[in-house]
């Protein structure tokens, strides 16, 4: 039996959730309409989408149903402790440099107003009947991947969130799944953090991980999963040590001797020779070479060759010169990595022709796209009560929660 990920893991902010904070505010107003004229309508809520998919962002959802579904014993108590939560929150981040014994003193009094917060809700996540598929869980069109059995006043808040967190997993999983059917097996590394804001860098790692990525930049992207961060001899050191590609990959891997050590060789715009250089130089302790290219640039081996073929950017030509002039010298092991604009589409060109690369680094093409989510209620009281086109879709495949 599949396992599901703990709700703690996933540090939500609770008392937001609860209060419709980062919910749209016609969710948070339905709710309230309806327990403002005692209306507990039993329904079933269906969530799906419209591609083929891989799944991710369940566990997550059913973490928002479980902190999120109920409701407050006194709305009006509620809305001043929350707003003071917020005030107290915002105020400890202005004086959290300035004054640590303010500082200190305001978290103290968020936890106070939280437990006061926690005193005034009803949970009522365990009235719901919960149906779910589960994280890495291939999906089709339409197809029923949650449905949400219950009073519609208990959950109509959280609706914004769980369809949120569904859209920005399944996206990032789905994305890394097609990058490493096309890798045909050679390890993909999940290198898009610098082209997102980093709060999302937990769950679009833990999105990398199901979707089948070998490795993460950032520690934050393994937490979810227990993995560690790994990563190349950035440009940037080679830079601070005036452009000498090999001084910095000494450097590097003088301070971290443990790890595999792999040098960026793009710097001088010449793969082939930097190549030679650092593995000459360093010899066996070289795990592998990174290729990084800008698709505006054209290596200065690929030059005298240039006619035939686009030349720009980590193009195969590069590669096997690279390859060639490593195995010529006896440097067989060195692993050959690359990375710069890569695609699915480029990695499938790749491996169609046999090209020798060990890994693909892949960025922003990783979080390209969309998967939006849909949730909808279908039934009420146990009668067919969807908008017109929609209509209750039973899964079997559904586990109940």
């Amino acid at each position: 039996m599949k396992k599901r990920l703990a709700s703690h893991i996933f540090d939500l902010p609770i008392q937001e959730i609860r209060r419709g904070y980062r919910s749209d505010i016609y969710f948070w107003r339905e709710k309230i309409a309806l327990e403002g004229h005692n209306l507990h309508p039993q329904v079933t809520m269906q969530v799906f989408q419209k591609k083929d998919a891989i799944l991710c962002g369940i566990d997550e959802a059913l973490a928002i149903l479980r902190v999120g579904a109920g409701r407050f014993s006194d709305y009006l108590q509620a809305y001043k402790l929350f707003d003071r939560f917020i005030d107290i929150k915002s105020n400890a981040r202005e004086c959290f440099s300035s004054d640590k014994s303010k500082y200190m003193q305001l978290i103290a009094d968020k936890m106070k107003v939280s437990e006061e917060l926690d005193s005034l809700w009803v949970s009522e996540f365990d009235q719901l009947d919960i149906r779910a598929l589960f994280d890495g869980d291939p999906i089709a069109p339409w197809e029923s991947i949650m449905l949400i059995s219950g009073d519609a006043a208990s959950f109509a808040h959280l609706e914004t969130l769980y369809l949120g967190v569904l859209a920005r997993r399944t996206k990032v999983a789905t994305n890394v799944h097609n990058v490493v059917q096309a890798a045909a097996g050679k390890t993909v590394l999940f290198f898009p953090a610098r082209f997102d804001h980093w709060s999302v860098q937990g769950g679009d790692g833990y999105a990398a991980y199901i979707g089948g990525a070998g490795g993460v930049s950032t520690e934050a992207q393994g937490e979810w999963w227990g993995a560690k961060a790994a990563g190349t001899v950035p440009h940037a050191l080679i830079a601070a040590v005036g452009g000498d590609t090999v001084r910095a990959v000494h450097i590097f891997g003088e301070t971290y001797p443990d790890i595999n050590l792999v040098a960026l060789v793009d710097f001088d715009n010449d793969c082939v020779q930097t190549s030679l250089h650092c593995a000459r130089a360093i010899g066996e302790k070289l795990w592998g070479v990174r290729l990084d290219t800008s698709e505006n640039m054209v290596d200065k081996s690929i030059i005298p060759e240039m006619g035939t073929f686009h030349p720009n950017g980590v193009i195969p030509e590069l590669v096997y010169k690279t390859r060639r002039a490593l195995d010529s010298e006896g440097f067989h092991a060195v692993k050959i990595i690359v990375s710069g604009g890569f695609t699915p589409e480029k990695i499938a060109c790749f491996e169609r022709e046999g090209v020798p690369v060990d890994a693909y680094g892949v960025g922003s093409a990783l979080l390209q796209g969309a998967n939006d989510f849909t949730a909808d209620i279908v039934l009420l009281e146990g009668k067919p009560g969807a908008k017109s086109g929609r209509h209750y879709r039973p899964n079997e495949r559904l586990i109940r929660v």
